[in-house]
């Protein structure tokens, strides 16, 4: 039986301002008040996991035990079957120091070259709560890599990513990526598990 979240106060384990906005929308109707990593000067932890969910829980778990209050973490990326799953856990570091996600779409379009475009996108999501205890869920949505990219919208690899059965990637249709996403399955799977 998984653990239902049942305080006011939600702790977001994270320093991103993108990811606060969409988390904070998501749980609007389920949490109180949220707090962030960044307000309370906690520290993200050094990310050691080889999955997606050991990563979220880790965050998870030191914000929870930093904050005494329960907290919720995500781990994302992109997964292409060609190149044995990369950049996986290491999406965001292919974008290199300065998170260049133009560099970071140009160097797996030059690592894919000729090879097969399947890919998908993953999402874990991780509530932890100060004894250690821990909740996670993950979504996934998948796709083809195309090149060049197309559209404006969204971040990271949005513009070269297009969903199975869909014709415009996710930076063109940030509407259809809001219902389908990765994130948005692993929010839905989240709230049934954690919140209703």
């Amino acid at each position: 039986m998984s653990r239902k979240f049942t305080g006011d106060d939600l702790i977001l384990a994270t320093h991103n301002p993108g990811k606060i906005k969409e988390i904070s929308a998501f749980l609007a109707p389920f949490v109180s008040t949220f707090k962030t990593a960044a307000e309370m000067n906690i520290p993200e932890p050094e990310e050691t996991g080889v999955t997606f969910a050991e990563n979220a829980e880790i965050k998870a778990r030191a914000v929870a035990m930093a904050s005494g209050l329960p907290a919720l973490a995500d781990d994302s990326g992109l997964c292409v079957d060609a190149l044995d799953g990369a950049p996986g856990i290491y999406s965001a570091r292919y974008a290199g120091p300065d998170r260049d996600w133009s560099l970071a779409r140009k160097r797996l379009a030059n690592e894919l070259g000729d090879k097969p475009r399947h890919a998908h996108f993953a999402c874990a999501m991780a509530l932890a709560w100060p004894d250690g205890h821990c909740e996670s869920v993950e979504g996934r949505v998948d796709g083809l890599i195309v090149w060049p990219e197309r559209g404006e919208g969204g971040f990271g690899y949005d513009p070269i990513f297009q969903p199975i059965g869909h014709d415009l990637t996710f930076g063109e249709d940030q509407e259809t990526k809001k219902a389908i996403s990765h994130r948005f399955r692993a929010f839905d799977a989240l709230i049934h598990k954690c919140f209703l």
